[in-house]
Parts: C-alpha cells; sequence; structure tokens
C-alpha cells in the first residue's frame, strides 16, 4: 500500500494530463440525457475513431449501450453556463436540455453552443476499473468555423488530483 505522500503525488502527476470538457449525449426511444466529460480522445485515424470512458452506473450508460450511438458536444473557453447546467447531473427521467438549445440526432443530442459536436455510433464497451471506455466510429461531425488563423478553442482542464473529479 502506498503511503499518504506517494498517493498525493500519484494523483497529482495524473491530474496534470490536460483534457478538453464535452457533453456526452445519448437517446433511446424518448429518453435522453447528457453529462459533462473529460476523459476523450481520439484513438484512430482510419477509421476516424474516438474513445470515451464512463463511470459505471451512470443513466447516460445505458442509453449507449441501447441505441449504440453517441454525440460528444466539445465546449469552448468559457464553458461556465454548461459546467453550471450538466454539472449537478440528472435522473433518469429528467430533462437533461430543458433551457438548452439542441436538437436531436439519431441516438444523441447536438448541443448548439458546443464549439464542435463528433457524432459516433459504439464499436465497443471495456470495463476499465470504475469506469466503460466506449470507442465510438465517427459518423458525422462539424466544427463551428473560424478565420483561417483562429478557431474557436477548446476548454482544456487539469485536474488537482487524478484520483478524483
Amino acid at each position: 500500500m502506498r503511503d499518504t505522500e506517494a498517493v498525493s503525488d500519484v494523483g497529482s502527476a495524473v491530474g496534470r494530463i490536460p483534457s478538453g470538457v464535452a457533453i456526452l449525449t445519448a437517446s433511446d426511444g424518448d429518453q435522453s440525457t447528457g453529462m459533462l466529460a473529460s476523459w476523450f480522445q481520439q484513438v484512430s485515424m482510419d477509421p476516424l475513431m474516438v474513445g470515451i470512458a464512463v463511470k459505471r452506473g451512470r443513466p447516460i450508460e445505458g442509453l449507449m449501450d441501447a441505441s449504440r450511438r453517441f454525440v460528444l458536444n466539445i465546449l469552448g473557453e468559457n464553458p461556465g453556463d454548461m459546467f453550471k447546467h450538466f454539472g449537478k447531473g440528472f435522473a433518469p427521467d429528467e430533462d437533461a436540455f430543458s433551457g438548452i438549445e439542441s436538437c436531436p440526432w439519431g441516438g444523441a443530442v447536438r448541443i448548439d453552443d458546443a464549439i464542435a459536436w463528433i457524432a459516433c455510433s459504439v464499436e465497443s464497451k471495456t470495463e476499465a476499473g470504475d469506469h466503460a471506455v466506449y470507442v465510438g466510429r465517427v459518423i458525422e461531425e462539424s466544427a463551428a468555423s473560424g478565420s483561417t488563423r483562429e478557431y474557436p478553442k477548446p476548454f482544456v482542464h487539469l485536474r488537482k488530483s487524478g484520483l478524483s473529479y
């Protein structure tokens, strides 16, 4: 077992791994939800695929498993309103998109304020400790345009400790 100082050092080191922040969405039938997500990354170029980690037991997990689709809505540099809205979490029967400009997209939801969205079909799901890692094949995407020199920048997140959110 690690001593407290070693655990603190490990947590600090892992917390320095930068990540973006997105709103992960999924739908099945008339049920939809969204959650803040910060553990995602491109995992393949051909075919184009992304991976995302979801804490097991979150309501979105069942929707992703059923619909086999999800959308990553990438947040820009000032995500305060989205953090406030999605940071609280939602019960399965709550409307996660009330007051949010969004539109349904075959098995998920696109959020209008996102600087980019990436729609995926689930290729695989792997258990990874207290999370499930989904790999999705990109089937449609869009990014907010800017001049050739300046695109909207994503929010970059660093945690104080990699041992907690």
